[in-house]
């Protein structure tokens, strides 16, 4: 088959993964650049090798973009306040879409977007990339095997670190609106939205309808609107305890995880790496690491083929409840002054720095080990937490 036309629409910031990516893509011949849309048109520099020939087209109107290029395929990578729009608009004009996630900043906006997809009979994609995980596969056989027992409960850990100038790189990072709309650029729902997505489909509760209760507790140290010390705690259609607890300003950051607990044993995934540990009483610890579908790849083969979609919208309802939780909810409760303290950054610049939470790894861990929330683990700033609207 001939390679399968798409348009960028945002091609810096993490579009440049989206860009080596579609790179990958091409050199295999799935796929071709055909157009990208940017405010300010991407240097040939930036462009770089490994990409169609002549240059993709380059405008700053996505819907126009994609009727001058033909493209099957629209892949959306802008500010979250912007994806309903874009993709609505790219939709009209006939093309499929891989759209990042957080999918939109309000469950209304999720709505009136996954209904005008609908309409259009448009396949869209989001963007949980963990979700594409082998490894999954592989957990939910081995608890319906029983090889853990009855689940007892599912915590999910993320403990990462951010400089200051994370907050300043666009206009939007870290607010909760902007200009009078939504954006909820928070820990939960951006950075380590991962966490969330993935321990719901582990469940078997990633749809609207799977939640029945939501506990939030939401915190800043940076100097922002939006949160970047958080947790929340689920309670599923399946009777299930799911647990997030996640930070920004980790002392040593590490990798992420979903811990199940069962009650003859644990499995804990570490979703970047694709990787697996089963541990059980009387058992050597297993661990195995699993490929990954791409979701670019999926996309491609349900248009020609018919393969079903790893991440269609309705399947990020349950996720779009927790955002929708942490919209409504009271603004983020800033952390005193000396709750955190300021280090070297982690960026390359000597001027980085950023801000530390002292004892937050620990907290994480204890959270996704407990099931418990900051304030259940006698955290010194956490209030006691509360029950939200989430419908």
């Amino acid at each position: 088959m001939e390679p399968t036309p798409l348009v960028l629409a945002g091609a810096r910031g993490h579009g440049r993964w989206h860009m080596e990516n579609i790179r990958r893509l091409t050199a295999q011949g799935l796929v071709r650049l055909a157009g990208v849309c940017e405010l300010t048109p991407l240097t040939a520099e930036e462009l770089g090798d490994g990409l169609c020939t002549p240059a993709p087209e380059q405008s700053a109107d996505l819907a126009d973009l994609v009727t001058r290029t033909g493209a099957r395929i629209a892949i959306i990578c802008t500010p979250i306040h912007t994806h309903a729009d874009l993709a609505l608009a790219a939709a009209g004009r006939g093309a499929h879409l891989l759209l990042e996630k957080p999918p939109t900043p309000s469950y209304a906006e999720f709505t009136r977007m996954s209904e005008g997809l609908y309409r259009l009979g448009t396949a869209c994609q989001i963007g949980f990339q963990s979700l594409g995980s082998h490894a999954l596969t592989t957990i939910q056989k081995l608890i319906s095997d029983g090889a853990i027992g009855e689940v007892t409960g599912i915590g999910a850990a993320g403990a990462w670190a951010r400089d200051e100038d994370y907050y300043t790189r666009a206009p939007w990072a870290g607010h909760r609106s902007l200009d009078g709309r939504d954006v909820i650029d928070g820990v939960l729902t951006n950075p380590l939205a991962h966490a969330v997505a993935t321990a719901l489909r582990i469940d078997g509760a990633d749809r609207a309808e799977d939640i029945t209760s939501i506990e939030l507790e939401l915190f800043r140290a940076n100097d922002i609107e939006a949160d970047d010390t958080s947790c929340v705690r689920l309670r599923t259609a399946r009777a299930t305890t799911i647990t997030v607890a996640a930070t920004l300003c980790a002392e040593q950051p590490g990798e992420p995880y979903v811990l199940i607990h069962g009650d003859r044993g644990r499995i804990t995934f570490w979703y970047k790496l694709d990787r697996v540990l089963l541990e059980r009483p009387g058992h050597e610890p297993e661990t195995t690491d699993h490929p990954r579908t791409d979701l670019l790849e999926n996309l491609v083969a349900h248009l020609r083929d018919g393969t079903e979609l790893l991440v269609p919208p309705h399947r990020t309802g349950a996720f779009m409840r927790v955002v929708e939780a942490i919209r409504t909810a009271p603004d983020p409760v800033r952390l005193p002054a000396d709750a955190w303290r300021t280090q070297p950054g982690i960026g390359a610049a000597p001027s980085a720095k950023r801000r530390v939470v002292p004892g937050i790894d620990r907290l994480v861990a204890a959270g996704a080990e407990r099931l418990a929330l900051y304030s259940e683990l006698r955290a010194p700033w956490a209030a006691p937490p509360a029950e939200v609207p989430h419908t």
